[in-house]
């Protein structure tokens, strides 16, 4: 048997791989649920092939590499549950002038750096919710991937996700002109199937809605589609195999999302204990994006960890604990492209920091967004399931930071990065 020693690897065909066996021996397995000290995993082609104590997995055969990861754990690769791929941080540029001055090939060309810096930070998936007004490219940037142009991340994808009239535009200009949208508009009953027909034609695998948003001169988050509204947009949307999600960060915008049926809600910003009931009781679960708001604060001029807290931050502390408090499904998404992508990891040490236990947070970024987002093939490690695996230096489960001490990224039995 050969002991492997690996570079990186960018997206090179995978059937230079199809036929290589791997048997990875790090420290201990965390396979999406709990942490095993000792385990090893086999992987053969794009697959997990076997896991568990080393007595239980062959290392026997001609083709099998033994790659020992001493000091390591090893996990399903991450999820990201919330992420704009064709965005980049609004400390570079502000979202209106991303939406009204850069071209589209230009934003498709940083895509594809994002792609690759989300790959090599361990995040395996993303769910991309929303091209904020580059139209369906989300859907070409997946296609590249798939077919092993560039290197990157799998994608679930929700295209230009759906707004109503007049809320979602960049703001300040004339009433006199009609400025290009971040989503697309749409309302009423014949309009709203159409739009929600034409994503999916388009190549949405979900749709994404917009239940609250700053609208309307005051510029105040306010409700905007009705519970009726919601409710069509989710048949519509089911009729098709597809889930529906909501931004909605104010309470009663919660309130229609969850009852209009949409699987997930967005921020939550300023939910309250009984719109968390609402949500455990309905099964609606929720996606904080702690990050994001924490990096707008600081573009905002907050010096964190020299500055008291923000009432925003405060306040969203208080909010993510009273979801816990209620047992509301926690997914893991920071709402990246708002702060750096391939710094995913970010909303990981947040949710620590907000007082989610690591074991839980390590749940949530793997099995708990896989099972919430409908991939059964992935999310866990187990026999049978796709070989996408991460391996870091140290034990998140005491120290989430070691997120960030990437040493090994696999996707579909692939090392990206060794």
């Amino acid at each position: 048997m050969n002991r492997l020693y690996l570079l990186v690897v960018f997206c090179l065909p995978s059937t230079l791989f199809a036929q290589t066996a791997y048997l990875l021996r790090p420290d201990r397995v965390f396979d999406g649920e709990t942490m095993h000290e000792g385990w090893v995993v086999r992987v053969k082609g794009d697959k997990i092939e076997a896991a568990g104590p080393p007595s239980s997995v062959s290392a026997s055969g001609a083709d099998v590499s033994i790659v020992d990861l001493k000091g390591a754990t090893l996990l399903p690769g991450l999820i990201e549950g919330h992420s704009h791929l064709l965005l980049h941080p609004y400390n570079e540029t502000p979202w209106d002038d991303q939406v009204l001055k850069e071209a589209r090939s230009l934003r498709v060309a940083r895509a594809t750096v994002h792609a690759q810096k989300t790959l090599l930070a361990g995040f395996t998936t993303v769910r991309d919710l929303g091209t904020e007004g580059a139209d369906y490219d989300d859907v070409g940037l997946k296609q590249a991937i798939n077919q092993g142009i560039i290197p990157g991340p799998r994608m679930i994808v929700v295209t230009r996700a759906l707004i109503a009239t007049g809320s979602y535009a960049p703001k300040g200009f004339s009433a006199d002109i009609d400025i290009p949208q971040g989503a697309e508009e749409a309302d009423g009953h014949d309009v709203l199937i159409q739009a929600v027909r034409r994503q999916i034609g388009k190549g949405a695998d979900a749709i994404k809605i917009y239940a609250d948003y700053r609208w309307g001169l005051m510029a105040e988050a306010r409700p905007t589609y009705t519970v009726d509204e919601i409710k069509l947009i989710v048949e519509v949307a089911k009729s098709s195999g597809r889930a529906v999600v909501a931004h909605a960060s104010t309470a009663e915008g919660m309130r229609r999302a969850i009852l209009g049926g949409c699987e997930t809600v967005e921020h939550g910003d300023a939910g309250t204990p009984d719109i968390f009931a609402l949500m455990k009781q309905h099964g609606t679960a929720l996606c904080p994006t702690l990050a994001a708001g924490d990096a707008v604060s600081q573009y905002r001029g907050w010096k964190k960890g020299q500055d008291p807290e923000p009432v925003r931050i405060r306040e969203k502390r208080v909010t993510f604990k009273q979801a816990l408090d209620a047992g509301v499904t926690i997914c893991a998404g920071g709402d990246v492209g708002v702060f750096s992508h391939g710094d995913n990891a970010r909303e990981l040490s947040m949710m620590v920091d907000y007082g989610m236990k690591p074991l839980d947070v390590l749940r949530s970024a793997t099995s708990v967004n896989a099972d919430v987002f409908h991939l059964a093939d992935r999310g866990r490690v187990k026999a049978g399931l796709l070989a996408d695996l991460v391996v870091v230096e140290g034990d998140p489960t005491k120290t989430i930071a070691d997120l960030r001490r990437v040493q090994a990224v696999m996707k579909g039995g692939i090392f990206y990065k060794q």
